[in-house]
């Protein structure tokens, strides 16, 4: 059963993210994912370059497990730079369609002052519901 969008009624709609999700499978918790790649090189020190890379980490960590991007149901965003987030919600937007297609799970952004890698201003960590086995 693949993961079904919860949203209240009478609720404005949400929009880019779920207000919750519903799934029944196998439970998997990804790390928090920057934007590196897999060599652990960070190609870019641009937010949607890093941000775009963090996303395909997470796919990357998904698919290794068995899993499709809309087997994630909850995102939870760790970014250095709100008003970089905020200034560039288009290109946010773009990017994210263009690693998670139009999957909007569950999601969380929270604002911190630094990530551990110097270099790294966005982190995510997600979790997926894989089908069984």
């Amino acid at each position: 059963m693949p993961a079904i969008s919860v949203h209240p009624e009478g609720w404005t709609p949400a929009k880019g993210y779920a207000n919750g999700m519903v799934a029944e499978g196998r439970v998997l918790f990804v790390g928090g994912q920057i934007g590196w790649t897999a060599q652990q090189v960070f190609e870019t020190h641009d937010f949607i370059g890093q941000m775009t890379q963090a996303l395909q980490n997470i796919c990357d960590v998904v698919q290794a497990a068995g899993g499709t991007p809309e087997d994630i149901v909850r995102l939870t965003w760790y970014v250095t730079d709100k008003a970089e987030y905020l200034r560039r919600q288009r290109e946010v937007g773009e990017a994210y369609r263009s690693v998670m297609g139009y999957h909007f799970p569950a999601m969380t952004m929270v604002v911190v002052s630094a990530l551990v890698e110097d270099e790294a201003m966005v982190e995510i960590e997600a979790t997926a519901v894989l089908p069984q086995a």
